[in-house]
């Protein structure tokens, strides 16, 4: 199964994509933020085109833990994105994500791109998301389709 991350921004809304046994993040793309009906449409698009059994949206909460204005539209949307997809819709903590993407590019000696970013933020938040998945159920079962034992009997 497949699992869209989200990083929703004001202008620009990272996105990132695992791979079918939902053990790998990659950054996807970056669509336009501004307008926010539009841009949910653009990710159901991608729900269904990339057949993504869940969706993770970055969810800004203040370091101290509180939600902030920021939060609250990410609430927001999120409510709407679940009324357009057929999937699960996941907040997820996303605190320091972009700067770890940064840091992410700086380790690299790469200037990236703000959308490049942005993207990367996606992939950290998914990857997160991902690897929390797998510590707090190590046999694959939280991932219908995947066994990752009968993967390790096949290496």
């Amino acid at each position: 199964m497949r699992i869209l991350g989200v990083d929703l921004g004001e202008r620009r809304i990272g996105l990132a994509l695992s791979d079918s046994s939902a053990w790998l993040a990659t950054p996807l793309a970056v669509i336009a933020g501004r307008d926010l009906d539009s841009a949910l449409q653009s990710i159901a698009e991608l729900v269904r085109k990339h057949s993504v059994g869940e969706l993770v949206v970055g969810y800004p909460r203040s370091l101290d833990g509180t939600v902030g204005p920021q939060a609250q539209r990410v609430e927001r949307a999120a409510t709407k994105l679940r009324a357009r997809v057929a999937v699960p819709v996941i907040l997820w903590d996303e605190r320091l994500s972009t700067v770890q993407a940064e840091r992410l590019f700086h380790e690299t000696g790469r200037r990236a791109r703000r959308d490049e970013i942005d993207a990367a933020a996606a992939a950290v938040i998914l990857q997160s998301y991902l690897d929390t998945q797998r510590v707090a159920n190590p046999a694959g079962d939280s991932f219908p389709g995947v066994d990752s034992r009968q993967d390790l009997e096949a290496t």
